[in-house]
């Protein structure tokens, strides 16, 4: 069995929206692009990619991902990443729930399962309880504005923290994975 995972650049304020490229995404009118770059932290993050089995992506970042990728032959990560199998989630592009979709894929015996950015899909996977870790890099910004990984009326996620790793230039690489509610386990323990 797969496991479903959510490797995700991020400001500490939460904000995702365009780590690797000033024209990467202005919706919004978001000015900041290209803001991960200086720090180079997925390069220290490398070890937490070795189980990728396949990538999981929503249909704008999938578009993204492939108009810039195939050309960056100088990247470590590059012959890895041209030759993962790549699945994309999208209202036009996906026939059927992107959820259901998932779960019989990570029903499947395999290396794990990945989400890169899509934060749309990462909403709705932890809506299905399908995530079952997040490699955070919380990179020591704040830039104000942006999409962040969990909106406000987002899905609601008790997680517990499985390893850190702070990289030289202050990003810190978390991961977590999910724990029972607090409220279920305050419940628990007043009735035992």
């Amino acid at each position: 069995m797969s496991k479903v995972v959510v490797f995700t650049n991020m400001t500490l304020h939460g904000v995702m929206q365009a780590p690797g490229r000033p024209d990467e995404d202005r919706r919004g009118g978001f000015e900041h692009g290209g803001w991960a770059t200086p720090y180079a932290a997925m390069v220290q993050a490398g070890d937490s990619m070795a189980t990728i089995g396949a990538l999981l992506f929503g249909r704008r970042t999938y578009e993204d991902f492939y108009a810039v990728w195939p050309k960056r032959k100088d990247s470590p990560f590059s012959a890895m990443l041209d030759n993962m199998q790549k699945y994309v989630a999208s209202t036009t592009l996906l026939k059927g729930d992107a959820a259901e979709a998932v779960a019989r894929l990570k029903g499947e015996p395999g290396k794990d399962l990945v989400v890169m950015g899509s934060g749309e899909l990462v909403q709705s996977l932890m809506r299905g309880n399908l995530v079952d870790e997040y490699v955070l890099l919380i990179y020591p910004l704040v830039l104000g504005s942006g999409p962040r990984l969990f909106p406000d009326g987002g899905a609601i996620a008790a997680l517990r923290l499985v390893g850190t790793k702070t990289t030289t230039n202050g990003v810190v690489i978390a991961t977590y994975q999910p724990d029972e509610p607090t409220a279920r386990k305050t419940t628990e323990a007043a009735t035992h």
